[in-house]
């Protein structure tokens, strides 16, 4: 089979592309730790308010610097409304949802899931910058959807 000079071209170039698009899509998940949201844990979504952690809802600190988050996404709003974090903190998001499929994205950082009943989401996020941050769903869940937000405080 006969390659013409362009055809040669393309073909390299296209390759190229490929593995370097390979490349750091592979030094961003194993170099660098990223790594989507798990849900690998379940819970009756009928039963959410009344099984531990999701019972007391909130910014728990677990070490020096480090907290836990505890967050339940319901109809229109999430538990706890308005949270207060240190600057520097690592924060380990633990969230659920006991009615409908949501989203919890903060804005200007890479926390970002899809919240499904009765499946916990983890993800964990270290703050930097003191400064408001916005936590919205972005998954449409119904007709008041769109005053489902809160902010995040991280103070000096």
């Amino acid at each position: 089979m006969h390659l013409y000079k362009y055809e040669k071209i393309w073909l390299i170039f296209g390759t190229g592309v490929l593995a370097l698009f390979l490349l750091i899509v592979g030094i961003g998940a194993f170099a660098m730790g990223h790594e989507p949201p798990s849900d690998d844990e379940t819970i009756d979504p009928q039963k959410v308010r009344e099984t531990p952690p999701f019972d007391n809802p909130g910014l728990k600190q677990i070490g020096d610097q480090e907290y836990e988050l505890v967050i339940v996404a319901q109809a229109f709003a999430f538990q706890p409304s308005d949270i207060e974090i240190p600057k520097g903190a690592k924060v380990h998001f633990i969230v659920t949802s006991p009615d409908v499929v949501h989203g919890l994205a903060v804005a200007q950082t890479n926390v970002n899931m899809m919240v499904t009943p009765g499946h916990i989401n983890r993800i964990t996020h270290t703050f930097k910058d003191a400064g408001e941050y916005l936590m919205v769903c972005n998954e449409y869940c119904g007709t008041g959807h769109q005053f489902m937000g809160t902010r995040i405080e991280v103070v000096e």
